[in-house]
């Protein structure tokens, strides 16, 4: 079910108003793409507030005066929903550790440390409800879990 800025998930309840906004906008294009609410919601709250941390006063600015989310916008499917379930890998490439979801075309993450990859493609797979795998710089298989929440 589609959310807005009067009616959304009471988890978004503490959120900012304008990191409320932004999960409430990422939740609904999740739900386009097929995923259901009790995973769409702790996802868009988790990169609800990576952008609020990472986002420029300018954007933050610009998105606080873009219209509300409502709960009939067309989110266009982009996606694959094949990768909605697909367990998510950390892999080593080009010289830093990338956080994949198995099919994927390209990385949804990087990082310098393995220990920061793994942390965030456990984040995501407990999301999805898939499984974990980590792979050490030589290509070998060295973890598999079922991340749990």
């Amino acid at each position: 079910m589609p959310w807005d800025l009067k009616d959304y998930p009471n988890s978004m309840k503490n959120l900012s108003k304008l990191e409320r906004k932004k999960a409430i906008d990422i939740a609904n294009a999740l739900l386009a793409e097929g995923y259901e609410d009790d995973r769409a919601i702790p996802i868009a709250m988790s990169q609800a507030e990576k952008w609020i941390a990472n986002a420029s006063v300018a954007e933050k600015s610009d998105f606080g005066k873009e219209v509300a989310p409502t709960k009939h916008d067309r989110h266009e499917s982009k996606g694959n929903p094949e990768l909605i379930a697909a367990d998510e890998l950390v892999k080593y490439e080009d010289g830093q550790w990338i956080v994949i979801a198995k099919g994927a075309k390209q990385a949804s993450d990087t990082f310098e440390r393995k220990t920061d990859a793994v942390k965030r493609a456990r984040e995501v797979a407990q999301n999805k409800g898939s499984k974990l795998k980590v792979y050490g710089q030589d290509g070998t298989l060295q973890k598999e879990s079922t991340p749990r929440t």
